[in-house]
């Protein structure tokens, strides 16, 4: 991995609301006030609402959004949206659908200068959705099973929601995630409203309202966080 990437964020869900405290450690992080939010996921969902909801939040954080539509493939594939990626310090994908935006983003245009800026130093931060799509493997919703996610970070899988009933009533995805991940790769569970932080140096920390869990080869890691590789 990049010895000099940005900062980068994977948030459990219920982003841009009371209880996300890092957003502020990530708006400072990128040195400006912009942050260049793409409500791919949601492009079923009023991704519109998905910027607004940003835009307030981050008002209140003195930050100032810019909304880049990027809801479909032939968006993900144009030179002008690649380029506006590429320019930005703080990159964050939203919530919703992860298989949509992992079929829009790989091997495009905006995906390769989203890697590009990240490496660059930006800050990039994805939750639910968009911290599912960041690693390889990925977590697949409709199950749990682990398939192939778009790796900026490898041999890591990401679970959003972790603890939330509603997602997962009885568990069983989770199992079915954790039992299924290839040996020695972690398998974390992220609450809402929780962010798991992986430093320009490769380390890795917790902020927010919750505990991440980390599972090794089908349990708990008792290494915590340090089960992560830098």
């Amino acid at each position: 991995m990049d010895a000099h990437t940005g900062l980068m964020a994977l948030v459990g869900g219920a982003e841009w609301t009371k209880g996300c405290s890092f957003d502020a450690e990530l708006l400072a992080a990128s040195g400006g006030d912009e942050v260049l939010v793409l409500p791919t996921a949601a492009a079923y969902e009023h991704p519109e609402r998905t910027l607004m909801a940003a835009a307030e939040w981050f008002g209140e954080l003195g930050g100032k959004v810019e909304g880049l539509m990027v809801l479909g493939r032939a968006d993900a594939e144009d030179p002008g949206a690649a380029a506006v990626v590429r320019k930005a310090r703080f990159i964050y994908l939203g919530g919703g659908s992860p298989l949509h935006l992992r079929s829009v983003l790989k091997g495009s245009l905006v995906f390769a200068a989203l890697a590009e800026a990240w490496r660059g130093g930006a800050v990039l931060a994805g939750s639910a959705a968009g911290a599912m799509v960041l690693t390889d493997p990925m977590v697949d919703p409709r199950g749990g099973a682990l398939t192939v996610g778009l790796g900026l970070v490898d041999r890591l899988a990401v679970i959003p929601h972790f603890g939330d009933v509603h997602e997962d009533a009885h568990g069983e995805k989770l199992h079915r995630s954790v039992a299924l991940a290839p040996a020695g790769v972690p398998v974390v569970g992220i609450p809402e409203r929780t962010a798991l932080l992986r430093e320009p140096d490769g380390t890795w920390r917790q902020s927010g309202v919750g505990s991440v869990a980390v599972f090794v080869d089908g349990a708990p890691a008792h290494a915590g966080l340090g089960a992560l590789a830098r």
